[in-house]
């Protein structure tokens, strides 16, 4: 008994001087995480294999793990939201919740509302046809009605409206012009008007690689076409709290340095997408 005492002691001292130690130089997001002991993480319910319903009603995937890796960080719980990706990108979160997963592109538009530095993703922009559509290169989609997820990367790519945001980034060569364009509140709506066939209303869908490879291994009906840039997917921080953002970069330091970064893209991706390639 006096070990197991002698045990539940230290584990306790140690969760202590964890939270002391943060809130000592805490401003205001970091000094609710630990007082409520919660890291509030914003993810999604459809974006398999980033973050989705399991078989068992729960959230699961790639960013919910790094979530919870950030939140054993920092020795708090983590608490998953899903309030859509167009509320995250938006910025207005009014403290209803702490990071924004999602793996956001770094834009400069962002950059005025947003923390960008804390990578722990990259990613690939494609374009994705049906199956038995006669497109062959992205030139093709010239005049064709394109659609995507709102307030994405991909979809500023099809507006002609991306501007990089990311350190050493290529400039942006546009290589269609779509004659009508079509926002979706996610991906998975626009990927299914394009199951309906080439043309009934749509002919492509702009979005993550990632997603494409598990929207063609869930079965739907595509192809892609090919990529549109590659970029660092960042976890989303609001400019307010320093500190806050500091013990992030932190945790994905060390879940990168553990190995246990590369181990999670794997588990999700069966490829390190942690690492730039």
């Amino acid at each position: 008994m006096n070990r197991i005492m002698t045990a539940i002691s230290t584990a306790s001292f140690a969760v202590a001087s964890v939270a002391f130690s943060l809130s000592a130089s805490a401003g205001e997001i970091l000094d609710h995480v630990i007082k409520t002991k919660t890291l509030r993480a914003a993810v999604g319910t459809d974006w398999a294999p980033a973050s989705f319903v399991n078989e068992k009603g729960e959230l699961d995937g790639y960013d919910v793990d790094v979530a919870k890796g950030i939140a054993k960080y920092l020795g708090v719980e983590a608490q998953l939201v899903t309030p859509g990706w167009d509320l995250i990108a938006a910025g207005k979160w009014e403290g209803r919740w702490d990071i924004g997963m999602g793996q956001m592109t770094p834009t400069k538009a962002r950059a005025e509302k947003f923390d960008l530095s804390v990578v722990y993703v990259y990613e690939q922009a494609v374009a994705v046809v049906h199956k038995d559509s006669k497109a062959t290169k992205l030139s093709d989609l010239d005049g064709k009605a394109v659609g995507g997820a709102a307030d994405t990367s991909a979809m500023a790519y099809a507006k002609h409206s991306f501007t990089p945001g990311w350190i050493n980034a290529e400039p942006i060569e546009y290589q269609f012009k779509p004659g009508q364009i079509k926002e979706y509140q996610t991906s998975a709506v626009a990927m299914d008007d394009l199951r309906l066939g080439e043309g009934v209303r749509l002919d492509a869908v702009v979005t993550d690689g990632t997603y494409a490879e598990g929207a063609l291994k869930s079965g739907y009906p595509i192809k892609v076409l090919d990529t549109l840039f590659a970029s660092p997917g960042v976890v989303a921080l609001l400019n307010d709290d320093k500190e806050f953002e500091e013990k992030v970069a932190a945790a994905i330091k060390n879940m990168r340095e553990d190995g246990t970064l590369s181990k999670l893209a794997i588990k999700w991706y069966g490829s390190d997408y942690s690492l730039e390639k």
